[in-house]
């Protein structure tokens, strides 16, 4: 009867924080500072030795807090308490999602290397992908969520670069189409192509499910990935980006963010606490919402098509078998095109009244807005075209209020259309 493990959202509570050491503050405080005081010069001289690498902390040893670009105690703790959700050895909490995943990928890649992704990606990082990374001589190649793993294996033959292939960057569910990768054959790919001298990593964004539906670092993948401004945030009141892995892979991303600079600040770090303590509950609410809202847009004539996880079905063959493996819930995502292109679309949102027009995602409010000349825009059009990112597309997070409002508001909008 001793024995028990708290699940989650239960040591979101309390996990990692001793209130003894903050006057018995029952929650955590702001440790609004950028540097700490060492007890005697041999306690920082011990602390910078492990910071910079230059020896391994011994196993009872017990490490001080030094500069907050290197760490401190907001960001520490909501660290620890985000691996919990995902079974991570350990996090990295970054100033921004694009922080975090620019981060990953320079970290884990070199000049001469490939990069394998799936299509379509955030905007963001779909530019970093095809944009920037080239200017360091690393090079990408992209796939859809139907190739299967015979498709891919001939795609990186054709290339004449497999055997540079470094990194299997995925987006699952992909934003803004709700489409599904097989985090476990992309896994079986990078297993039969690496070798001692090549290693192959494979990093997820996983925004779209958060780490309450979905579980990348258990189906395969090396990283997992968040736009922690969205659903980890929650309030629209703060950016930040985290990745998540074993405690060998994420000392390689803080020892690269501590020299990029780009970690998240103290207040941050609290802001982030303090959401993680409604993540599931926040989450549930907003999926269910979501499901009310599909099954209204499913049956509205003005409606063309809704991508919703929820509309999967036996007869959609592997994205519903890719689902039923990976994922927990049908989330609380959706996209649907309206009959009558980018002019039905514009009507449509200039018409809302209780659903916000702005991007992001994964906040208490409903937001709603237009992929392909918004988040996407950067995408190259054909592609665009080819991922069902089209100008009749609309994208909306549903969030916490009543659903008999978000759905009067999406049917009084339609109206105008």
């Amino acid at each position: 009867m001793n024995d028990h493990t708290f699940s989650p959202e239960s040591q979101m509570m309390s996990f990692g924080y001793k209130p003894e050491l903050s006057e018995g503050s029952i929650k955590c405080p702001i440790f609004q500072t950028s540097t700490f005081c060492f007890k005697k010069a041999e306690d920082g001289k011990a602390f910078f030795e492990v910071a910079y690498g230059k020896r391994e902390k011994n196993a009872d040893e017990e490490l001080g807090l030094i500069y907050s670009r290197l760490n401190n105690p907001n960001l520490q703790i909501t660290e620890n308490r985000l691996s919990l959700w995902d079974g991570a050895e350990d996090a990295a909490i970054f100033e921004s999602g694009m922080g975090a995943i620019s981060s990953m990928l320079m970290e884990f890649t070199k000049p001469g290397d490939l990069v394998l992704y799936s299509m379509p990606v955030y905007g963001g990082t779909d530019h970093f992908i095809t944009k920037v990374l080239p200017k360091f001589g690393i090079q990408s190649i992209g796939v859809t969520p139907f190739e299967d793993k015979t498709a891919v294996l001939e795609k990186l033959e054709k290339s004449g670069m497999k055997d540079k292939l470094s990194f299997i960057y995925l987006e699952t569910p992909a934003n803004p189409t709700n489409s599904l990768v097989d985090i476990g054959m992309f896994r079986e790919i990078a297993d039969q192509i690496k070798s001692e001298e090549q290693p192959i990593y494979i990093g997820v964004d996983n925004t779209y499910m958060g780490p309450v539906w979905q579980h990348p670092l258990q189906l395969g993948a090396d990283m997992v990935i968040y736009s922690a401004t969205k659903y980890i945030g929650g309030h629209s009141d703060l950016v930040a980006g985290a990745c998540l892995g074993s405690a060998e892979l994420m000392k390689r991303v803080k020892g690269f963010r501590t020299f990029m600079g780009n970690m998240a600040g103290p207040h941050t770090g609290w802001l982030l606490m303090r959401s993680l303590e409604t993540l599931k509950i926040r989450m549930e609410k907003q999926a269910l919402n979501a499901e009310l809202v599909a099954q209204f847009l499913n049956d509205h004539p003005k409606v063309e098509k809704v991508y919703y996880l929820g509309n999967l079905k036996e007869s959609d063959g592997r994205q519903y078998e890719i689902f039923k493996k990976q994922c927990l819930s049908n989330g609380a995502m959706i996209s649907f095109d309206i009959k009558g292109g980018e002019k039905a679309a514009f009507r449509f949102l200039n018409a809302m009244k209780l659903i916000k027009l702005a991007v992001s995602l994964g906040s208490t409010e409903s937001l709603a807005e237009h992929p392909a000349t918004m988040t996407h825009s950067d995408v190259d059009y054909d592609l665009r075209q080819a991922m069902s990112i089209t100008e009749k597309m609309v994208r909306i997070s549903i969030g916490v209020e009543d659903a008999k409002d978000i759905i009067w508001d999406i049917n009084q909008a339609l109206e105008k259309v």
